[in-house]
């Protein structure tokens, strides 16, 4: 057992400057009064911590925009409504409010305009590299880009983007219309 502890007390004299002074003094006859603590080594230093994942914000984008076509155009209570019993004048005559208040809506809120400034039918050339987000080619696609067409639709594409921000509470961040009750 005391070889053990002559084996550890060595190593620590050997690693711990201030022991190693404490037994030289005890040694030559000038002990202090109290030994000193060990030495800790210094802590490694640790990464920083990663920040903390984005919060998810409390209610999609999707629905905001969902809620904000059925408030302004009724957009979701023509499209649930069975259309069935109804005749197609009558359709016809909500369809007009509907798609011009929609419009209105998604003019307002991404300004679209068309994705490629050519007029439909006139020819269009894709160069190599091209965006598939902005060019879908359809029809015979042969060989190697550059490619030349027909511009079959221009796509469009948002000017800008700006969402109302919803300011509800969580339990109805899926709400898209509430439920309106007369008094």
């Amino acid at each position: 057992m005391r070889l053990l502890l002559a084996t550890r007390v060595f190593f620590e004299i050997l690693s711990n400057s201030a022991l190693a002074e404490v037994m030289r003094k005890h040694f030559s006859g000038k002990a202090p009064a109290a030994l000193p603590a060990p030495e800790t080594p210094p802590a490694p230093k640790q990464p920083p911590a990663p920040a903390p994942p984005p919060k998810a914000p409390p209610r999609s984008d999707a629905i905001t925009l969902l809620a904000t076509l059925q408030r302004e155009a009724r957009f979701l209570d023509f499209l649930m409504e069975p259309l069935a019993g109804y005749a197609d004048a009558q359709v016809g005559a909500v369809a007009r409010d509907v798609h011009r208040d929609c419009g209105a809506v998604v003019k307002r809120l991404f300004e679209p305009k068309p994705a490629v400034s050519q007029e439909e039918g006139g020819t269009v050339e894709v160069s190599a590299g091209f965006d598939a987000g902005r060019y879908r080619l359809t029809g015979n696609v042969t060989g190697r880009p550059p490619y030349r067409g027909r511009l079959v639709h221009p796509g469009w594409e948002a000017a800008k983007c700006e969402l109302p921000t919803w300011t509800g509470v969580k339990d109805s961040a899926r709400v898209i219309a509430p439920a309106e009750v007369e008094l």
